[in-house]
């Protein structure tokens, strides 16, 4: 693999190629590049042999490790992982290794964190995203408690609902007094408008947890209907399948909520609009390469017109 010092990319190594073969000598090509005459001899053996597919990196790993782990040794470790949630110091000792090779063991099957795991039944957490905007809209209600004027002890609850598109992250909230069918139903529409304004133009389907007014509900059917969109219902217990909407209200605590005292209720609900422009424009997504939900979104819209 190629280090961030190396002198030649695979255009490099094209280059090089290319003037040898023009009738160049290779060390005379070398000396102009920076690399020493076997390092040129060594391509232009991969070219001749491989062609273009010659001049790309291959991986650095050996071809065999003769002293790595054994199989049966490292099923244990991943066993006492996923059934106990054991972490490398405890396992350790159980099996007579170190501490660090349990956790080279664990990055490798990917156990090492216990939020990649499912708790109930220790199974890895298998994550996806949807092809397109809109294809998936994940929506959840977290419930807060209010702040009576001045400060103080919670006065009742204020019900956050929130709808996030599973492809770009793409966000909306609004704040209510219940979550109520009539409730959710107006807010689903709503927030279809939202995304329609911001370029998402149809909702196809929409996840929601198990809670009454998403599974009952004749209002909650007929938003769906007139948005032309499907139900979808997590399984029961399973948070983590509507882990999109999940996560964004941990960032809503974070970042929005919890972000300063407030010293009303009024107060920390108008704060709501400015954290959802930074969020949607101007907040980096570590899952969207660095970029906010909005670039996503103009991305796709780019790609499918």
């Amino acid at each position: 693999m190629s280090h961030r010092n190396a002198r030649l990319t695979v255009h490099g190594r094209r280059l090089l190629v290319e003037r040898v073969r023009s009738g160049r000598p290779v060390a005379h090509v070398a000396a102009e590049m920076g690399v020493s005459r076997p390092t040129a001899h060594k391509w232009i053996g991969r070219w001749r042999s491989e062609g273009e597919s010659g001049l790309i990196d291959r991986s650095s790993r050996p071809r065999s490790t003769p002293h790595r782990t054994a199989a049966a040794t490292e099923a244990h470790v991943c066993r006492l992982r996923q059934d106990r949630k054991l972490g490398p110091a405890r396992i350790g000792p159980i099996l007579g290794l170190p501490a660090s090779t349990v956790h080279r063991i664990l990055v490798r099957y990917g156990l090492n964190r216990l939020t990649f795991l499912d708790r109930p039944t220790g199974q890895v957490i298998r994550r996806y995203e949807r092809d397109r905007p809109g294809e998936m809209v994940h929506v959840d209600v977290k419930k807060l408690g209010r702040i009576p004027d001045g400060g103080g002890h919670t006065m009742g609850f204020d019900y956050v609902h929130s709808a996030v598109d599973d492809h770009s992250r793409l966000a909306y909230s609004e704040i209510h007094g219940d979550e109520r069918a009539d409730t959710c139903a107006g807010f689903l529409r709503r927030a279809a408008a939202f995304f329609a304004a911001s370029g998402i133009d149809r909702i196809e389907r929409v996840l929601t947890d198990n809670a009454w007014p998403y599974r009952k509900s004749f209002a909650w059917r007929q938003a769906l209907a007139d948005l032309g969109a499907t139900g979808k219902l997590t399984r029961a217990c399973r948070p983590q399948t509507n882990g999109k909407v999940e996560r964004f209200n941990r960032t809503l605590l974070e970042e929005w909520a919890y972000l300063r005292p407030y010293t009303s209720n009024t107060e920390r609900a108008e704060a709501l609009a400015d954290f959802l422009h930074a969020y949607n424009h101007h907040r980096c997504h570590t899952a969207l390469g660095g970029q906010p939900p909005i670039s996503r979104v103009n991305n796709a819209a780019g790609q499918y017109n």
